[in-house]
């Protein structure tokens, strides 16, 4: 290719996947213990399920109320491919296949050995690979049990940055890719592969691109991309500058929906972007949306609810990591296996600007004060300490909660938390009230298969309207929005989900809209994008 001296933009619809071992990578498998699980438990699962029956995966993915189940879409083909996938990961994870069997084997002795004595003398019979990585305890039922020093895994063999890549395409449809959990990222010929570890600065060289024009030449040399890639890779990039961000210069506050559970909040002096999960621009689409273009050049704070894939969604924060200066994490239960921190996740793959909160704790700023908030349900009653709702007060007289997935199963808490901030002016709800069961998730962290009745029991479930309405009695707010559903089309292939009239979800959801309306609280179910000015 000959020299190109011109200054380009990358195209607002260049999306990268960050991928481990092929598969699109989310937080429990960057972790390096629940990493061990979901390859054994998950991925190799649903790779021998394909090989064996390739058809079965095939017919099962066409239908709705099946995106998210454990199968691959490659509609019955590249069996071969998935064979040395398979086999790669035998060989080359071989060490975290250790790990799993470690982790099951130091369970097992805890649950035989652990009758209430000392424990001292049962760190001997720790499997070697997690000696000096684990410490032994009693919960006060005298029920034994194992944290990690998860910092000291990050730091071992288990986290192995050779195993991430990322892969670039132009998305031009938002139901051009298969559902996350379930389908590895083979080649295709409208994508690349790139052999980058997640921290490397490079990703941020290129997304800065979107909005800052730079050399094609350049990027395209750092990157290493190879001939043959570089038809490709060039039309990833544009002449033509993006609409310029207008920033919001008015004496209120502006709050922008971007989708799912995806919101900005601007004042002319800060900006505040919620667990950013950012559609894509550049092709035909009915639904209007929010995209990166319509972010400020600099973010303050980033604000993560929860450790969940459609709240930490690496495609999205890979992108803007250049431009955020504080990225706000709820702490962690400190080592349990089903808890990862997002901290140490976060620092890991490149983001050195993370705080920690705690519920109640607050982040006190000029004019602006942002609180976590206890976070209850959602979590299949799993001891998951890492979810915060955040209470953000503005110019000392706006004051907006964004309660995103949690389920008001104990509405005292609330009540609690009322008296101490008072009334709210805006609430943001999930209240995706259906939800999948504990397996879908967890299954992979557990030492014993539930009995399906526990399993469809325990769901991944925000407020129903009951709930929800609950919330309204006690926080008196005057805007409601309902919103984390995970009904717009551009995230089925994160979320799985897809609604009819009749989904409870739906259903629950307009009962609490209308409830509201009734008392005059002005009331909506979100979708697609909206601009509110107060």
């Amino acid at each position: 290719m000959k020299q190109d001296n011109k200054n380009y933009y990358l195209k607002l619809n260049v999306a990268i996947e960050a991928l481990i071992d092929r598969w699109y990578a989310w937080s429990h498998l960057v972790s390096p213990a629940t990493a061990a699980m979901n390859i054994k438990e998950r991925h190799l699962k649903i790779m021998q399920s394909y090989i064996k029956n390739p058809k079965t995966h095939a017919a099962a993915v066409k239908r709705p109320e099946m995106i998210g189940g454990p199968f691959i879409d490659y509609e019955g083909g590249r069996v071969e491919e998935i064979k040395e996938l398979f086999e790669n990961t035998l060989s080359k994870r071989e060490n975290m296949l250790e790990l799993y069997n470690a982790i099951h084997d130091l369970n097992d002795m805890l649950q035989k050995n652990a009758i209430g004595y000392s424990l001292d003398p049962l760190y001997k019979e720790v499997p070697d690979i997690l000696q000096g990585m684990v410490e032994l305890y009693y919960d006060l039922n005298n029920k034994p049990n194992f944290r990690f020093f998860e910092s000291l895994l990050y730091k071992s063999e288990f986290y192995d940055e050779s195993t991430q890549s990322i892969s670039l395409q132009l998305v031009d449809s938002d139901d051009a890719r298969s559902f996350v959990l379930s389908t590895p990222r083979l080649n295709d010929a409208n994508l690349i592969h790139l052999d980058l570890d997640f921290k490397n600065q490079l990703i941020d060289k290129l997304f800065r691109m979107k909005r800052v024009p730079g050399s094609y030449q350049e990027i395209m040399k750092d990157l290493g991309i190879r001939p043959e890639q570089q038809e490709l890779f060039k039309s990833f990039f544009t002449e033509e500058a993006p609409p310029k961000y207008k920033k919001y210069t008015g004496e209120g506050i502006r709050t922008r929906y971007f989708g799912h559970a995806c919101v900005l909040v601007e004042t002319n002096e800060i900006s505040i972007l919620v667990d950013p999960v950012i559609s894509y621009d550049g092709y035909e689409t009915d639904v209007n949306r929010y995209t990166i273009n319509d972010l400020p050049e600099e973010i303050d704070y980033v604000l993560i609810t929860h450790n969940h894939q459609d709240h930490v969604l690496l495609e999205t924060l890979l992108q803007l990591r250049h431009s955020i200066k504080n990225i706000v994490v709820p702490s962690s239960g400190k080592g349990n296996l089903q808890d990862p921190n997002l901290k140490l996740m976060f620092n890991a793959i490149g983001f050195h600007n993370v705080i920690e909160l705690d519920d109640m704790e607050t982040i006190e700023l000029d004019r602006c004060v942002i609180t976590g908030l206890p976070f209850i349900g959602e979590h299949s009653d799993i001891d998951i300490r890492s979810k915060l709702c955040f209470h953000v007060e503005l110019h000392n007289k706006l004051k907006v909660l964004f309660a995103a997935d949690s389920c008001n199963v104990e509405p005292k808490v609330y009540e609690r938390i009322q008296a101490i901030v008072g009334d709210i002016d805006v609430l943001f709800l999930g209240m995706e009230c259906e939800g999948a069961p504990l397996s879908w998730l967890y299954g992979p962290l557990m030492f014993d298969k539930l009995p399906r009745e526990m399993d469809q029991s325990r769901r991944l479930a925000g407020s129903d309207f009951k709930q929800g309405e609950r919330l309204v009695d006690i926080f008196s707010p005057k805007n409601v929005f309902v919103y984390a559903m995970g009904l717009e089309p551009w995230l089925v292939f994160i979320s799985s989900l897809k609604y009819t009239d009749e989904s409870k979800p739906i259903v629950e959801s307009n009962k609490l809209v209308e409830e509201c309306k009734k008392r005059g609280i002005d009331a909506e179910r979100l979708f697609g994008e909206k601009t509110i000015e107060y």
